[in-house]
């Protein structure tokens, strides 16, 4: 029998995320991933890699906890923040019973993660305004489990309101937990949402080092919840999800001396984007610079398939999202270097 006919039928009927890796493409300039333009240099010390490493590595927890100003008690640090999404679903819904929420358009693992362990996904799109309908997701608490949202949403940049989030908390309470994920958050620091964990035991964040620290490669991220969930996502999560070079790298990023680099390099990263969504406006097939809270920025072109072939002949990739509800005409600019950022100019500046 084929080993297709022996998986799961949710499984073969499964669309995989379309990664930028997976869509990949052809050219020098990668601005497709929200990746950062660089990563900094890091020392590993392998007399331990001998050794499993900790699960929970004590170095890691401790300062990201002091990052984040919160309690060690109150952090789970994963395989990426992708490995916490899941961890979610698989601890908190049953497959073939429970449900999820997203508000689309969003990130698109919440779904994929979901679907993949047999949990339904309902879907409440973002209103006009590009925010949670509230109002729309209040109505359906009791059918899901987990609510999630993305702020700054990826791929749109908006944050969530934060009257509404409160609302939204309180409405949940002993029905849902609420996840919000802020992989993007360092770029727009004062939104975030961690402050409200000591008031709310329904509150779930989702934090990673992919981004603003300039560390997809490692796949580290982070989790942070009451301490009554991590215990629950423990229970769960890999014996050794965290190998030793990554829990050292980690270590070294979340240091005085790497906090600054990470600073630093959003400080560069919010200047370039600046300047871009300037000169993106005074454009004359730019329809629309979406809200410029991330590492990126979402433009509707007006065509969009003519500013992509033109970026991609110029050796630039960038991603597509016409085909997602509502981003006809959208492409995705990841904020690289100088350099990628004048490569980008230098296309719009022609054939105006």
């Amino acid at each position: 029998m084929s080993p297709t006919l022996l998986a799961r039928a949710k499984v073969q009927q499964l669309t995989p995320y379309q990664s930028a890796r997976r869509i990949g493409g052809q050219g020098h300039i990668w601005l497709n991933a929200n990746e950062a333009a660089d990563s900094g240099k890091f020392n590993l010390d392998c007399e331990r890699l001998n050794r499993y490493p900790e699960c929970q590595p004590p170095q890691v927890i401790q300062a990201y906890a002091a990052y984040a100003g919160v309690s060690p008690e109150q952090v789970l640090v994963s395989r990426g923040g992708d490995e916490g999404i899941e961890l979610l679903i698989r601890t908190f819904c049953e497959p073939g019973e429970d449900r999820i929420l997203i508000s689309s358009p969003t990130y698109g693992m919440y779904a994929i993660s979901a679907e993949t362990n047999g949990v339904h996904v309902v879907d409440v799109p973002l209103t006009a305004e590009r925010q949670p309908d509230f109002d729309g997701i209040i109505e359906r608490l009791d059918e899901v489990k987990l609510v999630f949202l993305c702020s700054p949403n990826n791929p749109t940049g908006d944050l969530v309101n934060r009257d509404g989030l409160l609302r939204l908390l309180n409405a949940a309470r002993g029905r849902a937990l609420v996840v919000v994920d802020e992989a993007y958050i360092e770029f727009c620091p004062e939104h975030s949402q961690a402050g409200l964990l000591g008031d709310y035991d329904n509150l779930v964040i989702i934090r990673t080092l992919s981004k603003a620290f300039g560390l997809a490669g490692i796949r580290c991220g982070f989790t942070l919840a009451n301490p009554e969930v991590i215990g629950l996502l423990l229970k769960v999560i890999a014996p050794y999800p965290v190998a030793e070079p990554v829990a050292q790298i980690a270590a070294q990023a979340l240091s005085e001396q790497g906090l600054v680099l990470m600073r630093n390099r959003v400080d560069e990263i919010n200047r370039l984007k600046d300047e871009l969504a300037r000169r993106l406006l005074q454009h004359q097939q730019v329809r629309e610079v979406f809200a410029p809270n991330g590492n990126y920025l979402l433009v509707r072109f007006s065509p969009g398939s003519d500013m992509f072939a033109r970026m991609s002949r110029a050796g630039i990739i960038l991603r597509d999202f016409a085909s997602r509800p509502g981003l006809s005409d959208c492409i995705r600019i990841t904020i690289g270097n100088r350099a990628e950022m004048d490569a980008v100019l230098n296309v719009l500046q022609k054939e105006q």
